[in-house]
């Protein structure tokens, strides 16, 4: 699979692109127009899954004009920004545009789930070289007709060699919480049965509270109680019920606790936040961005109060 050469050749840019990308620098300020203003807490990063027909600079014009620190980017071999065999070439092009904006990838995501898997070893060995600070791990999934306990104890191996991979290279892996009955880590107490003999330098948790509410309910405090000591980092999003399935909703529309950002602030927490904005699947462009612009905003709010 090669990378889409709309990520590699400016002079593709499609004129709509471009009209949004020049509205959106000269109503929000740029942020190296901002640098002598107090840096927040949080670096807070967007996760671009739905800004992918952007090319490199366009997607750092974007995002900086946004208001965001960094980015969460893909390298994952299906509908991935970055297929991880050509990262090594491509992710340099990323990190120089972003750079040139002031900002930085937070958060590599990518869909590994063993040590050996094909291109992991080179696509992190890149990621460290660049500095990437973390990286995400794919989804492991239960066989929900099989013993759950045998099967984390069959999973503890796989674990130990990607710490052991990490700390060779010099990067840590982040696991994410997900809803759903056959999600490993859906309820985090398995997650962190696995995790919780390693330093967070090598793997930790991605601390999803719009998850770990649709799995808890009012219980939510005990699950980030937890797993504080491991969180590198936290994904905000929001959810509704649907019957009985959970779906995505703005930030701050949905169910999930706004006390939850005031117990994150008071436990001391001083890692990266990703907004995603997963409630415009079909949306385009332009509309993510606002969508992205938006949730920001809310969270400043939320973070603030």
């Amino acid at each position: 699979m090669q990378i889409d050469e709309r990520l590699s050749h400016p002079s593709r840019r499609q004129f709509g692109i471009e009209l949004m990308l020049a509205a959106a620098a000269t109503t929000v300020p740029g942020r190296l127009f901002a640098a002598d203003a107090v840096r927040p807490k949080h670096k807070i990063c967007a996760f671009v899954k739905f800004l992918q027909k952007l090319d490199y600079e366009q997607l750092a014009d974007a995002i900086a004009a946004a208001g965001y620190d960094g980015v969460e980017v893909t390298a994952r071999e299906k509908e991935g920004y970055i297929h991880p065999s050509v990262a090594a070439d491509e992710l340099p092009k990323l990190q120089e545009a972003l750079a040139k904006r002031d900002l930085e990838i937070t958060i590599l995501t990518t869909d590994i789930l063993r040590a050996d898997q094909p291109h992991a070893q080179k696509l992190l060995q890149t990621a460290a070289e660049l500095q990437i600070p973390r990286y995400r791990l794919g989804f492991y999934r239960y066989d929900l007709k099989q013993p759950i306990l045998k099967q984390l104890a069959e999973l503890q191996p796989t674990i130990q060699e990607i710490a052991a991979m990490n700390r060779d290279l010099g990067i840590a892996a982040v696991y994410q919480n997900h809803c759903g009955a056959d999600f490993f880590g859906a309820t985090l107490w398995d997650l962190h049965s696995l995790i919780k003999d390693y330093p967070v330098s090598e793997i930790g948790c991605v601390f999803d509270i719009r998850h770990a509410a649709v799995e808890a309910g009012e219980a939510w405090p005990q699950l980030y109680n937890l797993m504080e000591p491991h969180i590198s980092a936290v994904s905000v999003k929001d959810y509704v019920w649907d019957g009985q399935k959970s779906q995505h909703a703005p930030l701050g529309k949905g169910r999930v606790d706004p006390k939850f950002f005031s117990l994150m602030e008071e436990s001391g927490f001083d890692g990266p936040i990703s907004v995603h904005v997963e409630y415009l699947p079909q949306g385009s462009t332009e509309e993510n961005l606002q969508a992205l612009k938006t949730d920001l905003n809310t969270l400043k709010e939320l973070l603030s109060t």
